[in-house]
Order: structure tokens, then C-alpha cells, then sequence
């Protein structure tokens, strides 16, 4: 239990989402060593990172992961403070839902109660104060109720590499537990609009981007998948049923079992058939997630991030990731290099991306950083497992 005046009394159970291979940070990401486990934003790793700012909120050894076979070993390393045992692999990837929904399954026997938090692994977030306090509202008004809540991103751009959240009516201070954190009501979730409608949903001011940050009792949340996805919660009830039995049971059973779960995401699986109950029969509710969160999803969020200055100078920083202090720029503007060892110099060049590894070199342009995975898929193709 949370022992520190200033962490919630309430049961909470922070839920890391960390099964990711990170193909559009290659060639840094690895299998192996995916985006998760490196140090992309400092000396900690990123989910190093994730589980340090959710410590004013909760103690550590209320943290679960769930991840895969390959990074397991080295996120028990990375994380010496969460329980070995809370830190589940996945026998088969299976998307957002089943990870989500699992945590959900297995809390919901003896602490049905107990608010589960949804964090992806690979986010940064500069306000971290502001991130506990919203974090303990959410879990408070998660606490009161059948109720969903979900931390919405004030957009920055027409961004469309992210899910949006129409946003409903604003809740009266006096009809929730948090009156100091705003809260509205949900109308939709639109997933990854083209360009003209992600302009269109800016302009309005009416939408925040969906940050992947979702709060909810496992009651709820198991309640949710029964409805939603029915096919799915028998498999999930029998894993948690294993769970409550032996280890050699339930790694037996998990891995008989998950690997039938349908591949789908949370946001399809729960959240929008949820909307479609209509903003007051959903209870679906949205905090602001104002506390200068960035998306770390490929290297031109990367650059955005590291280049530390404000969003109308972005386009003209260099970023440059080495290790010698002698960078040369003549004439060039907006581009990110990480060549460890190196001294880096560009000349009239605008807007590329260049990363060298001791086996690898990836040149494109940070516009199309976003498809540095399917150089992942070709040299899968190749067979040069040794790249990826």
C-alpha cells in the first residue's frame, strides 16, 4: 500500500505496456534491444523513465509490465524494484487489448477494485508534476464508478500518426471527485487521420490527441472485454485462473491460452463500441494531458523532442547525438544525426536523418522517418536476422 502522503490511498496498479519491437527507431532498435529498453532521452532508458515518474503516485512494487521473450531478461535488469513475477512475456504478440485486458483478469480476482493504469513505455513527458497530479485525478474519478478515463494531448499540429478524442461536455467541478483537474465528457475516437482531417480536427479545438493513457478498475475493464469482446474473456478468466494456482501452471496455461486471444487494439476492442453508447450512457471521460508529453514513435519525434526549442523553430534545429563536442553546420537546417565516436558536419543539406551503429547507417528525411520500418521487413526478407 502506498505509505507516502503524497501517493494515492487509493489501490492503484500501474500497467506498462512494453511488447513493442521499435522497427522505426532501427537501426538503434533491435529485437533484442528494442526502442523501450534504450536510452534515447538521456542516460535512463525509456522505460526506466516511465516507471520513475509514476513513483510520487505509487510504489514500485505495484508496477506491471507486460512484454516478450526477448527483453524480459534485460527489463528485470533495468527495473530492479518491480516484482520479477509482475513482469509478464507474452507468448504470442497480440496488440493492446489482451496485454490491457490480462492485468484487468488477474487483479479483478482478488481486487476487483483496484484502478489499473495503461502506460506505453516509450513516451517522454518535461512537466512531471503536473503528470502525478493529473494521474491521481484520474485514478480518483476512475475509483468512483463504472467509468473509463483517458488523458487527451493538446494538439500542437496536424498531426496524423496519432488517434484523436472528440471531446464532449464539460463536467460540472461539483459532479466529480477531482474539481481541480478539468474534466469533459468523450464523444468519439477517430484512429490516425488523413492529413485534411487532422487539420480539420485541430482548427476546430474541439479534439486532443489520444496519448494511450487509459485508467479504469479491473472491474470495469474486465466487465468492458466480457461485453465487448466475448470470444476473448473466457481465454482471459482461465488464465487468471491459472495465475492463482502454481508457476509452472500458469506459464503452462498463459502459453496455451493468450496465444488465442484475437490481435486487436484497446482503442477498437473498448473504446469505440464504448462511444457508441453516446457521451452520458459511455462514461467515458477525458483529463487533459497538459504536461508536455511527446510520442517518441520515430526519429523525427525524436529530433522534435531533442531539439529543446519552440515548435515554430523546430523545423531549422540540428540535433546532433555524439560524442565529440565538434559539430560543424554551414548552410544546413533541420536535421537530426546520431553517429556515436564521429565528428559530425553538414553541409547544405536540410532536413535528413542519419544514424550509424556499428553495422548499420539509415539516411532518410525526417517526413518520411515514419517508414523506417519497412527497412525492418526487407532485410527481414534478405534474411539478415543479424540487422534486426
Amino acid at each position: 500500500m502506498p505509505i507516502e502522503g503524497s501517493r494515492t490511498e487509493q489501490k492503484f496498479a500501474p500497467v506498462i505496456l512494453a511488447g513493442g519491437s521499435g522497427t522505426r527507431f532501427w537501426p538503434r532498435s533491435r529485437k533484442t534491444r528494442a526502442k523501450q529498453v534504450l536510452a534515447l532521452d538521456g542516460e535512463r532508458t525509456m522505460i526506466q523513465q516511465t516507471v520513475e515518474r509514476l513513483l510520487p503516485v505509487v510504489d514500485a512494487d505495484h508496477v506491471w509490465v507486460i512484454t516478450n521473450s526477448l527483453l524480459h531478461d534485460l527489463i528485470a535488469e533495468q527495473l530492479p524494484e518491480v516484482p520479477g513475477a509482475h513482469i509478464l512475456s507474452e507468448p504470442a504478440a497480440r496488440n493492446t487489448a489482451p496485454a490491457c485486458a490480462l492485468a484487468a483478469f488477474l487483479l479483478e480476482k482478488s481486487e476487483p477494485d483496484t484502478v489499473i493504469g495503461i502506460f506505453p513505455s516509450d513516451h517522454v513527458v518535461k512537466n512531471k508534476a503536473r503528470f502525478a497530479e493529473v494521474i491521481r485525478a484520474g485514478i480518483a474519478l476512475a475509483a468512483s464508478g463504472e467509468k473509463i478515463v483517458v488523458l487527451g494531448v493538446p494538439p500542437t499540429r496536424a498531426e496524423t500518426g496519432y488517434g484523436y478524442i472528440e471531446l464532449g461536455a464539460t463536467v460540472k467541478p461539483s459532479d466529480v471527485p477531482v474539481p481541480e483537474v478539468a474534466v469533459r465528457r468523450v464523444k468519439r475516437f477517430t484512429e490516425k487521420p488523413n492529413s485534411e482531417v487532422a487539420e480539420q480536427f485541430v482548427a476546430s479545438g474541439n479534439y486532443a490527441w489520444n496519448g494511450g493513457i487509459f485508467l479504469w478498475s479491473a472491474r470495469t475493464l474486465a466487465n468492458a472485454i466480457r461485453e465487448h469482446c466475448s470470444s476473448m474473456a473466457p481465454l482471459l478468466e482461465k488464465i487468471a485462473e491459472a495465475h492463482r494456482t502454481s508457476k509452472a501452471d500458469f506459464d503452462r496455461v498463459f502459453a496455451e491460452v493468450y496465444p488465442q486471444c484475437e490481435n486487436i487494439s484497446i482503442d477498437y476492442a473498448v473504446l469505440e463500441p464504448r462511444s457508441a453508447k453516446g457521451e452520458e450512457g459511455a462514461e467515458i471521460y477525458c483529463l487533459p494531458g497538459d504536461f508536455e508529453w511527446n510520442d517518441l514513435g520515430c526519429w523525427s519525434a525524436l529530433h522534435e523532442h531533442a531539439a529543446g526549442c519552440p515548435p515554430e523553430s523546430v523545423s531549422v534545429a540540428n540535433v546532433f547525438e555524439g560524442d565529440d563536442p565538434l559539430c560543424i553546420s554551414i548552410d544546413s537546417t533541420g536535421n537530426y544525426v546520431h553517429a556515436p565516436g564521429k565528428v559530425i558536419a553538414l553541409v547544405g543539406v536540410s532536413n535528413l536523418v542519419v544514424v550509424q551503429t556499428k553495422d548499420a547507417l539509415l539516411i532518410t528525411t525526417r517526413e518520411r522517418s515514419q517508414e523506417v520500418g519497412k527497412v525492418v521487413a526487407e532485410l527481414k526478407s534478405a534474411g539478415r536476422e543479424d540487422l534486426i
